[in-house]
């Protein structure tokens, strides 16, 4: 059984964009915890810079998809927007 991408073209394009709201999100959290860690260690401190970054990558986590959910929006308005070019 093969897929068929034309078919199934917007429930693909629709995994993608999930898959990659989840993947920007996982991210951003998973580099600023790290990031607090090493601070911690450097700095010899107890989990100070693990819990303001690990706030800060979900923040800004939570900014980072907000805008990509945006722009994807704005693309979908704008094709239905724009008129067809075999329609003349």
């Amino acid at each position: 059984m093969r897929f068929n991408y034309k078919k199934n073209r917007p429930w693909a394009e629709n995994l993608t964009i999930v898959m990659q709201i989840g993947l920007t999100m996982a991210g951003c959290i998973v580099f600023c915890f790290f990031v607090g860690l090493y601070l911690d260690k450097w700095l010899g401190t107890r989990g100070i810079f693990v819990t303001i970054f690990t706030i800060l990558g979900v923040i800004g986590g939570g900014v980072t998809v907000y805008r990509q959910i945006m722009e994807v929006i704005e693309d979908s308005s704008n094709e239905r927007k724009k008129p067809d070019d075999r329609v003349r």
